[in-house]
């Protein structure tokens, strides 16, 4: 069942820019405020499995919300169709919320060593495979189509921010009030998040003819449903290859940005400030994509850009490993934020422009899987690939992955020229 209107208003979006519809800067503050609280949470959570375990033991503590997160994300997009992705989003919220409290409290009461804390992982990793799916739904249906890339781009800023701010807030929580007080910080900035979320209104999904109609709508089951959705991905002239697109270019990108960078930091003798600074330049690159995103609102030829960038990054990539000094190794890390910025926020856009809205949740799943399900299992098989054959021949497969891409998406005519609103097409 989708989410019912509010009133008459809500059923048509105004024709304003994004970043001046108070609807809009509602679900942004919003989607900071939960990112932030991300980042403490993370923060907290580690802290309290370094000091309850080993170095080992607290890994696999950070490590085991991946997997319900991972197993479960196709569900999630499903619930967000079936009940609305504004539904689902609420519930989780205010999920984290309980969750962060009651941790908090157990903390400050107790010693209760790794097994709660396994728990409460598992526990936001289920909730993360709801809200996720749920979370990348809502832009089509509090905006109008042609400011989608605008808010990608005011999402991307939103996310700079809440990396840069939340993991000193959570250091500092946790200095000076130890992990109970930084997991009741977490759970107040989820709170608040929940309530700007309560006052998001959205419109309504467009009356579909019955023969179109997805088979929630005739009463089918979970797993009807999910079949339906990718259904519809294997149909679509776009959608499909920029799932493949997203997968390839994900599974190319977060093992060379990631624990490649410090092995290769490691390598080089740069040390931790010389990876800082590229990691610094990445972030500046991102957040100028992001930021040009939310100010141009639209770029011509959407899908042939994408692609561009892809295969662009992909070069940035490959070069990061045979730079010779920190400058330079931060000006590829400035082009791979860029380029990697402006194609996410454009994979975004186009998903979320393609998609028939009663699809969003489940599409949206499939994107988010590939980002935060999947790819993030390259992490082990970068780091013993370097232990293998060095940093150069590891980050030189990882862009021709990535650069696979990109490549695929310039020869699939559909995607190269795919246009987002507004755009004029080739």
């Amino acid at each position: 069942m989708s989410d019912t209107v509010i009133s008459r208003e809500t059923a048509t979006v105004p024709e304003r820019p994004a970043h001046r519809d108070p609807n809009v800067l509602r679900w942004v503050a919003a989607f900071t405020l939960s990112a932030v609280g991300d980042s403490v949470y993370y923060m907290a959570l580690a802290w309290a499995a370094a000091r309850a375990g080993s170095p080992a033991q607290a890994g696999a503590v950070l490590a085991v919300g991946a997997v319900p997160r991972a197993v479960l994300m196709l569900g999630g997009g499903v619930l967000a169709d079936r009940w609305g992705p504004r539904r689902v989003v609420i519930g989780s919220d205010a999920a984290r919320c309980v969750v962060m409290f009651a941790v908090a409290a157990v903390l400050a009461l107790t010693a209760p060593g790794l097994w709660p804390l396994i728990a409460v992982a598992l526990v936001f990793g289920v909730v993360d495979a709801l809200f996720l799916p749920a979370a990348g739904a809502l832009p089509p249906r509090i905006t109008a189509p042609g400011q989608l890339a605008r808010v990608q781009g005011m999402r991307g800023l939103a996310a700079r921010v809440a990396t840069v701010t939340g993991g000193p807030l959570g250091g500092l929580l946790v200095a000076f009030g130890g992990s109970p007080a930084a997991f009741t910080a977490a759970g107040a900035l989820f709170a608040v998040s929940l309530a700007l979320l309560v006052a998001v209104r959205i419109k309504a999904l467009p009356v579909r003819e019955p023969a179109e109609a997805p088979a929630e709508a005739t009463g089918a089951g979970p797993w009807r449903e999910l079949t339906d959705g990718l259904r519809h991905l294997r149909r679509h002239r776009v959608l499909g290859p920029l799932m493949l697109v997203i997968a390839l270019s994900e599974l190319g990108f977060v093992g060379p940005l990631n624990i490649g960078l410090v092995l290769l930091a490691r390598e080089r003798g740069w040390g931790a400030g010389g990876m800082g600074w590229i990691v610094a330049a990445f972030g500046v690159g991102a957040g100028a994509a992001s930021l040009l995103l939310a100010v141009r609102g639209h770029l011509p030829r959407a899908g042939l850009v994408l692609c561009l960038s892809v295969v662009a990054g992909a070069l940035a990539i490959g070069a990061l490993a045979f730079v010779p000094t920190v400058a330079l190794a931060a000006v590829a890390g400035l082009l791979v934020g860029l380029l990697a910025g402006l194609g996410g926020g454009l994979c975004g856009a186009l998903t979320q422009t393609l998609t028939e809205p009663a699809y969003l949740g489940r599409v949206t799943s499939v994107a988010t899987l590939f980002t935060l399900g999947i790819a993030p299992l390259s992490y082990p098989v970068t780091g013993a690939a370097v232990g293998l054959w060095g940093t150069g021949p590891v980050f030189v497969v990882s862009a021709a992955v990535c650069a696979a891409g990109g490549t695929l998406g310039l020869v699939l005519a559909g995607l190269r020229r795919a246009e987002l609103p507004g755009g004029r097409a080739r």
